[in-house]
């Protein structure tokens, strides 16, 4: 388990920026009622299908061009495959699943029919308590289903900076969640970009062009299917 989670948890400092450069941003707030699944269309063929890919610097594309990042390159693969979703990027550079929290009303009046949930990294640099971690991702996944969202989890790694039993627990915490709520689960975002130059930018912290891509293709064998899951059961 030591030597996976070494593999695994190097990863995690794509993100290092976010905790030493970045506070995270005000949380985006709305009055307006969370929206039900009675407020959206009665089948999904009725309106746009619509996938809110939720996350921090990794999801908003860190210095990137728009449409090179993972939410625009999902998209497309959307839409080349025949299944008709947009992809509305809500990822803040820094934020945290404290954060996740605190923005999920403005993001849930996205009306998503998917909700891609990618928080971990800055949590796990900052040693916040993994209690505190499991529960933040409780209420965004219990919330979004109570919405009738399909949620998409996708994992990440705490490095070993408050000790091994920290970064195990903090592993731990994604497959759980996923089993218990019954939703499918990306095991880790960052498989295959951290180490490799070619897919990292000049900053040496995050991924570049080639890196998102990456990050797409891992999200991407979870997401397909439960698009077109969703849209078979509109037929």
């Amino acid at each position: 388990m030591r030597t996976f989670l070494i593999s695994k948890i190097r990863a995690a400092s794509v993100v290092a920026a976010d905790a030493i450069a970045s506070a995270p941003q005000a949380a985006l707030s709305s009055t307006a009622a969370t929206p039900r699944a009675r407020d959206r269309a009665d089948s999904p063929r009725e309106s746009q299908l619509k996938v809110v890919a939720f996350g921090d610097s990794l999801t908003s594309g860190h210095r990137l061009p728009k449409t090179d990042t993972y939410p625009a390159i999902l998209e497309r693969s959307l839409r080349d495959s025949g299944l008709p979703f947009s992809v509305v990027n809500h990822g803040i550079n820094g934020d945290t699943t404290a954060g996740a929290v605190r923005r999920l009303d403005a993001v849930l009046a996205e009306h998503p029919h998917i909700l891609i949930v990618a928080f971990g990294a800055n949590d796990g640099l900052r040693g916040v308590p993994v209690p505190q971690v499991r529960a933040n991702l409780e209420k965004v996944i219990e919330r979004a289903q109570e919405d009738d969202v399909k949620v998409l989890l996708v994992g990440m790694e705490a490095l070993p900076l408050y000790g091994w039993q920290y970064t195990i627990d903090f592993h731990h915490v994604f497959p759980e969640l996923a089993a218990k709520y019954g939703v499918p689960l990306v095991p880790f975002m960052l498989n295959g970009v951290l180490g490799n130059p070619d897919l990292m930018s000049q900053d040496g912290i995050h991924p570049n062009a080639a890196g998102a891509r990456m990050i797409a293709g891992n999200i991407w064998t979870a997401l397909r299917p439960l698009a077109q899951a969703l849209v078979a059961s509109a037929d």
